[in-house]
């Protein structure tokens, strides 16, 4: 018998159950006709009740849960006793709505059933942002209590759920007004709101509150929505009640603004530790007084191959713990910290969530002495002090990759975790496990794409006797990855060095690799020994190749989207640098003064635009001691400054004379403003030396037979002079021929230098622009052997162009001086 007080009977005050009141009721036979229709149902399809009753409810429900009619629907609903869930009904205007959908199985006196389909628009009960696998289960789990009355109010079909809610069985119910069943006061009330109803054919919600016998010491509240059920004429046949447990609503309403913040705080960064944070704060408190977040820890450094979901064999994965969550100050729940190892008991719920990569739900947590609790002591100590009643355990899974778990428990919340919850944790873990996959595929190609790109940078720059080298490489941040950003010091011929920067258009692997096959090229032309202007142009040719081959691919990655790269050459013999650019900004040049001049160096294109325009050249004399700097945009250009802001910066950093090259890599990169750029930034200084003139020797010979002799006469003093005699012989030798080379295929005079530096460089030059071509000679030919002859005396040899024709070039290794013994005393 119900018990309820008079003075917490309460009609008339409006509630926030928007859940019920916009809910759309519709009577259905057992062969799926409609026999009632209602006012909020007609304002949801847009159909009236003239549209609806006598006809079949396919109507507006076409094919809904993949059954063709009606008939076969409320067969499956007869076997189920209902069905609950979200399915797709067809507007008046032909506009389809999702909607939540429950039938309900009712009973008559006479023991046949009906049917009470009420739907409700499911973005307006929960969001956009809560999908329909989780929403329909969600919203379908609080039990509602129906009663439908006749014209005079005596009920004519109920639910069991009914009975629960105020204690009254059906046999008591059916066939009787409400004033039979109630005492009066009350329940007279509560049929002239039905008579109201009735005449209005309006909907109006009401809240009351009860003990019901068994449940003595609680009090229970409900609210109850009583609608109008109108025939196919629009008169009324009836109205129908239902109830729902008000704090169950509410909490039903809770779990599903739970989902729809999900949906905008969840995915919002590429870290998988921060993403990992993200999840155990939304559960926290409004799913779980506690949270822990651990990952399987290859996933928080991106390395390693994904663990397979059952496939986890005698040894269980590592985890790291990477989100942490608590009502309580300072998580004391917890014995591991952020970034810790977790340690898994054996034969504990996460043991088996591991292995099977199932959810876990222990309404109860068993701590008696000598279960799994007691295999990690500091573990069952937190548990017992903190008062650790329930728990669920979520597996993150991906792409049939585990990436973790996420562990959800109650403390001061006495209310056990249930399925229900249970169904909102997976949704909540599924939605982050996508978040935390993204960010665990971005760190693999993160990881990958640094170590590429540090693999084919220099690991060791050497200038030889031209230049002091320092440099930075600093990766872009982790919301950009790396870039193509890379710098080179080649050394050339005759104590020369070739400068390098270059910067490809992205980030990430393709950047990367880029950045390689660029490089590679950069140092395959430049062993060509070609100006800056010609490589610049070779260059761009191979660029537009690669772009050319990667567009006979379609479904291809462009291996190459634009580049911009600065070339320059420096000659500590005369001080010189020759520079050429390819859309790359200018190089900053600091006098011994601390001076700091940009060149007008003209632009030219980016690298692979295919304009084929020419790239021009600068040339000029730089002090001995100045310094250059080559660079790329990240440093000079930030999300708020302009390059040209960012270049003062840069000069004024650098024009700190007598500091280290060291130093003014630090300073440099230091003037970055203080929030994190987006592009790479690259810093390559130089600090030029000078060859002193007494180490090198140049003379011009005139052209015939004699000069052989004369060249090599001339070298054999030099090398005398700067006490290389043990050079002399194979130095004749090359000079003889590379001078007789000269006086066979070339005019006029010819030029022969010596350069002592860190190797002997003999050079020879004449007015033919034509390469020399080492080739086979055979037994019965009197030539061809000489540049076999100098490749065998010589650690390396080569040619390069000059404005006035080429110059050949051969070097030798220097002799080793031997370690002074030490004299005993």
């Amino acid at each position: 018998m119900t018990t309820v007080s008079p003075t917490l009977v309460t009609l008339g005050m409006p509630l926030h159950t928007t859940a019920i009141s916009d809910t759309a009721i519709a009577l259905l036979d057992d062969r799926g006709t409609v026999l009632g229709w209602t006012q909020a149902a007609e304002q949801l399809v847009g159909h009236s009740p003239g549209d609806v009753v006598g006809r079949a409810a396919e109507l507006v429900l076409p094919g809904f849960a993949g059954v063709p009619t009606t008939s076969d629907f409320v067969e499956q609903c007869r076997a189920r006793n209902g069905w609950s869930g979200t399915t797709a009904v067809r507007h008046r205007d032909g506009q389809v709505l999702d909607v939540c959908l429950r039938i309900s199985m009712l009973q008559g006196l006479d023991g046949t059933a009906r049917w009470l389909a009420s739907l409700a628009d499911a973005g307006t009960l929960s969001g956009d942002a809560v999908g329909e696998s989780v929403r329909g289960p969600l919203l379908s789990r609080a039990p509602i209590g129906v009663v439908i009355r006749d014209p005079q109010l005596q009920c004519t079909w109920t639910n069991d759920t009914m009975a629960s809610h105020d204690g009254i069985p059906s046999d008591r119910r059916l066939g009787h007004r409400l004033s039979d069943t109630l005492s009066d006061p009350e329940a007279e009330a509560l049929q002239a709101v039905m008579r109201q109803v009735l005449q209005s054919g309006t909907t109006k919600v009401h809240e009351y509150r009860t003990w019901l016998p068994t449940s003595l010491s609680r009090e229970r509240s409900f609210a109850v929505s009583i609608q109008c059920l109108q025939g196919a004429d629009g008169e009324p046949l009836g109205v129908c009640a239902i109830s729902a447990d008000a704090a169950e609503s509410r909490r039903t309403r809770e779990r599903l603004a739970v989902l729809s913040e999900a949906g905008a705080r969840l995915g919002s960064t590429l870290d998988v530790m921060q993403a990992s944070q993200e999840l155990a704060d939304l559960a926290v408190p409004l799913l779980a007084d506690y949270c822990a977040v651990d990952l399987e820890q290859s996933v928080s450094f991106g390395e390693g191959p994904p663990v397979r979901i059952g496939a986890t064999g005698k040894h269980l994965p590592g985890l790291r713990r990477a989100g942490l969550a608590s009502i309580r100050p300072g998580v004391p729940e917890s014995p591991w910290m952020r970034g810790e190892l977790v340690l898994v008991p054996p034969g504990s719920p996460l043991t088996a969530v591991l292995r099977a990569g199932t959810s876990r739900l222990e309404p109860v947590v068993d701590t008696v002495a000598g279960t799994w609790v007691d295999m990690v002591p500091g573990l069952a100590q937190k548990i017992r002090e903190n008062g650790m009643h329930s728990i669920m355990i979520v597996p993150i899974r991906a792409r049939r990759a585990l990436l973790g778990v996420a562990l959800f428990a109650r403390t001061e919340n006495p209310t056990p975790f249930h399925d229900v919850d249970l169904l909102l944790a997976e949704e909540l873990v599924g939605r982050a496990a996508r978040s935390l996959d993204n960010a665990r595929q971005y760190a693999r190609e993160h990881t990958a794409a640094l170590a590429l790109q540090r693999h084919l940078l220099p690991r060791r720059l050497r200038g030889g006797m031209a230049v002091e080298v320092a440099s930075r490489y600093l990766p872009a941040d982790v919301d950009h990855s790396v870039g193509g950003d890379w710098f080179d010091v080649i050394p050339l011929s005759g104590a020369r060095v070739a400068l390098v920067v270059g910067d490809v258009v992205g980030h990430g692997l393709h950047a990367a690799a880029t950045m390689g096959r660029l490089r590679t090229a950069v140092h395959t032309l430049a062993d060509m020994e070609l100006p800056p202007g010609e490589l610049m142009s070779h260059l761009d040719d191979t660029v537009q190749r690669s772009g050319e081959e990667d567009d006979d691919l379609p479904d291809q990655i462009p291996t190459v989207a634009g580049a911009t790269c600065l070339y320059a050459v420096y000659d500590p013999a005369t001080r010189r640098c020759t520079m050429a650019s390819a859309g790359h900004p200018p190089p900053a040049i600091i006098d011994p003064e601390g001076r700091v001049t940009y060149p007008d160096l003209p632009t030219g294109a980016p690298l692979g635009v295919g304009l084929g325009d020419p790239f021009e050249c600068v040339e000029l004399e730089l002090a001995e001691g100045s310094v250059l700097a080559l660079y790329t945009d990240g440093l000079i250009e930030t999300r708020d400054h302009d390059i040209e802001e960012g270049m003062h910066r840069l000069g004024a950093a650098l024009s700190q004379p007598g500091r280290s090259l060291d130093d003014l890599c630090d300073i440099a990169t230091q003037t970055l403003p203080d929030h994190a750029t987006c592009d790479d930034v690259t810093l390559l200084l130089v600090r030029t030396r000078s060859l002193d003139p007494s180490q090198v020797a140049s003379w011009t010979l005139p052209g015939g037979p004699s000069a052989v002799w004369s060249a090599r006469d001339l070298a054999a003093r030099q090398l005398k002079e700067w006490g290389l005699e043990d050079l002399e012989d194979t130095t004749k030798l090359i000079v003889s021929e590379l001078v007789g080379n000269a006086i066979s295929h070339g005019s006029g005079p010819i030029g022969l230098r010596l350069v002592r530096h860190q190797v002997l460089t003999c050079e020879v030059s004449d007015a033919n622009a034509f390469a020399p071509h080492p080739r086979r000679a055979r037994t019965t030919d009197e030539h061809g052997r000489g540049l076999f002859l100098v490749a065998k005396l010589s650690r390396r040899w080569g040619s390069r162009s000059t404005p006035d024709g080429k110059v050949i070039w051969a070097e030798q290794d220097l002799p080793r001086i031997p370690a002074p013994r030490s004299v005993p005393t």
